[in-house]
Formats: C-alpha cells, structure tokens, sequence
C-alpha cells in the first residue's frame, strides 16, 4: 500500500494548532501538579500522623485509579453537584490532580535519600520542622529529583492525549478530525506520531541540558 501524504501535510497548520495546545496543557499540568506534588510529598513524612494518612490516601487513590477515569470524573461528574468546567480546566485539573500522585512519591523518595546528618544539623542550630524542609532539605533533594520529574513531564505530553476524550482541540484530536475529513488514517497518525516525537523529544534534551547546568552550579 503506497503512502499519500498528499492528503494530510496541508493540514499540517492544524496539527501544529493541536500540538501548541498539547504543549500548554502539558506545561500547566507540571507545575501545578509539580507544587501539590511538593506539597504531598512532604505531608507524607510530616511528623503529624494524619497528614501522613491522607497525603498516602491521596497517593494510593491516584495511583490506583485510571487517569482516563479520574477526568471523567472532573468532567462530567463534577457538574451533578453544580461545578462545571470548560474541557480545557477539566483536563488540566485532572492531569495535574493526576501528576501530584506521582510526584508526591518522587519528591518523598528524594528527601528520605538526604542524609540524617543534615536534619540533625538544622535541629541544632534550632531550626523548625518547616524551616528544615524549606531551607536546607528541599533545596538538595529537588536538584535530586530533576530527572524524575523531566520523566514525569514527558510522561504528561503523552498522557495529554486523553484530553481528547474531552473534545479538546489538542494533537490527538486534530488527528480524529483530519482522518475523518481524509481518511488517511495512517498517514494521519504518522504525522501525530511524529510530532508527539518531536516534543517529548526536545523536552528531555532541554531537561537534560538544565541537569547538567544544575549539577556544576
């Protein structure tokens, strides 16, 4: 079977369209699911057993339960009880709802890897609890976790593509739209395929290039 890219590459302003889309969801996803992350994260070594119970309840809940589901859940569940929300807003709550599960267990797993020594110092130059976390762990333990959380980021540009269930005009539903116009369904994936490459691609370069500036500053 011969390939015709004749059908879907002047359509190719739409699928760069779809792409900036998935880009902003993605990029807005990581950092707020980057701050509850953080957050959750250290509740689940606080000293105070209830915070530990619900940042692990919170952790398990997210991780345990599809991402596809937890959006249908923002999205068309939410407005039974009078919150309703664009697709857009649904699916970056959802996403970064979904992304602080993970990164919580990221950013728990890189403080328990500093040293005991470092706490043990801050005690006795009588810092507080949340002093301790702000300014001397947290700040060793995020250049640690970098890598985890470019992972992460380029995990959320692949995931975006459930945004499509939402009708959000992001990649993947530019490609539902182009294929039925032009019935080049592999051609038209190819050129999805690719881009989504493309972006994951230059994300990890740049994650990896802000790695290694972090790691000689």
């Amino acid at each position: 079977m011969a390939l015709d890219f004749a059908l879907v590459l002047p359509r190719m302003r739409m699928f760069l369209t779809g792409a900036e889309a998935t880009v902003v969801a993605s990029a807005l996803s990581a950092i707020f699911g980057t701050i509850l992350g953080v957050l959750i994260g250290t509740l689940r070594i606080s000293p105070l057993k209830p915070l530990r119970i619900t940042a692990a309840c919170y952790i398990y809940i997210i991780r345990g339960t599809p991402a596809l589901v937890q959006l249908f859940f923002i999205y068309f569940g939410l407005p039974s009880v009078g919150v309703n929300l664009s697709g857009m807003a649904a699916g970056i709550i959802g996403l970064s709802l979904n992304s602080a599960g993970y990164m919580g267990e990221i950013v728990r797993g890189g403080i328990e890897a500093i040293p005991s020594g470092q706490w043990e110092a801050a005690q006795v130059l009588g810092l507080s609890y949340v002093k301790t976390m702000r300014h001397v762990v947290l700040p060793q333990a995020l250049r640690n976790m970098l890598p985890a959380f470019g992972n992460e980021f380029v995990t959320l540009i692949k995931e975006s593509s459930l945004l499509s269930t939402l009708a959000i005009m992001e990649l993947t539903q530019v490609g539902q739209i182009v294929r039925s116009a032009t019935y080049a369904s592999f051609e038209t994936f190819i050129v999805v395929g690719a881009i989504y490459l493309v972006m994951t691609s230059l994300t990890g370069m740049a994650l990896r290039y802000l790695e290694k500036k972090w790691s000689v500053a």
